[in-house]
């Protein structure tokens, strides 16, 4: 059994990696892997309270996906009403070098208070409007990708990875930053120099406005300030609020929602003369939500408990952990006798 759900799972993994080849998107094989796994598990572990672990499971694991459809609708209320624009407006750097490494840090902060994957999707979108040439776009889009992850690993909210495991306490988000931002700071500016190097000369003259997401007719810029500010301020106030109320993060994250669904629904009151049809309210944004990519999480974060269930998970920590300490004696060892060698010329002597 246990070699089957590991199959199983390994082969669910290379057609979610072969998505674009295969040109289905990666949620259905996260789904059916998940589904079949727990079904191999249920059918032949002989566990009786096999529906009760995976209700266990599913509770863990909807709290992170309750976190990340608050924050995915929030970053989607911002990016509606145009509130990223009032950053790339800013941008009026033509040179290349300084542009790339400008979008690289604006990616890399970015990315600590949104999270990696809605920040690089955003941030391409800019550089599709400031770069034409597509070899030089996907050197900048290259270093977007890395500024991305970088910045999400050094935060608690900046990616799902380190969501989880400061979900479950594993981690605390001071220790995290202190441990992390150097070495996430390192991991980017690496990168840069050597892509710096690719890239040569300054870009056509354009109107920096277009680099920016388009902001609403109706909207003015004081509330679309407001709405940035406000959005990333409560996104901010997450781990905070974890750490005064000792609630789960997924309540500040919807707390923070209520808050921002209440301050736009109060700025379309005052918006009468609109039609209904074209305001962003957040039921409207909901709609917008890239459910694709939540049912993909679902199904990895279920598979990946399936494999905890069946013992599989602390079976290979437990084996990774003898390695080491093999591999650590070994070292040892090896330092000592080296240490003798490169001595017995002195004894001798």
């Amino acid at each position: 059994m246990i070699t089957g759900i590991v199959l199983i799972f390994i082969l669910g993994y290379v057609c979610i990696a072969l998505e674009h080849k295969i040109k289905i998107d990666k949620a259905a094989f996260a789904l059916l892997m998940c589904g079949i796994i727990w079904t191999v598990l249920s059918i032949f572990s002989g566990d009786a309270d096999i529906e009760g672990e995976l209700v266990s499971y599913l509770g863990d694991t909807c709290e992170t996906l309750i976190f990340l459809i608050g924050a995915m609708t929030i970053v989607d209320l911002i990016d509606m009403h145009g509130g990223f624009s009032i950053i790339t407006d800013h941008i009026t750097t033509r040179e290349k070098r300084r542009l790339m490494w400008l979008l690289a840090f604006i990616t890399f902060f970015m990315s600590a208070v949104l999270d990696n994957m809605t920040t690089t999707i955003i941030m391409v979108m800019v550089l599709r409007r400031l770069i034409s040439d597509r070899h030089e776009r996907w050197i900048f889009t290259g270093v977007i990708v890395i500024a991305a992850n970088s910045g999400g690993a050094w935060s608690p909210i900046g990616d799902v990875t380190t969501i989880m495991l400061w979900m479950k306490g594993n981690v605390s988000s001071a220790k995290l930053i202190e441990s992390l931002l150097l070495p996430c700071l390192v991991s980017l500016v690496i990168p840069l120099l050597i892509a710096s190097r690719w890239l040569k000369g300054s870009l056509p003259e354009t109107d920096p406005a277009d680099a920016g997401s388009s902001q609403p007719d109706y909207i003015s810029d004081g509330e679309s300030r407001a709405i940035l500010f406000l959005g990333c301020a409560l996104l901010v106030a997450v781990p905070v609020f974890k750490s005064v109320t000792h609630l789960p993060p997924y309540m500040g994250m919807v707390t923070a929602l209520g808050i921002m669904w209440v301050f736009t629904e109060l700025m379309y009151r005052r918006k009468r003369n609109i039609e209904e049809s074209i305001k962003c309210r957040v039921a409207k944004v909901l709609k917008h939500i890239d459910m694709s990519t939540i049912l993909f999480f679902l199904g990895i974060l279920m598979a990946v408990a399936a494999l905890e269930s069946a013992g599989i998970l602390s079976g290979f920590a437990t084996g990774l952990n003898e390695h080491l300490h093999n591999v650590y004696a070994i070292n040892t060892l090896i330092g000592i006798l080296s240490s003798v060698v490169d001595n017995v010329p002195l004894v001798a002597a």
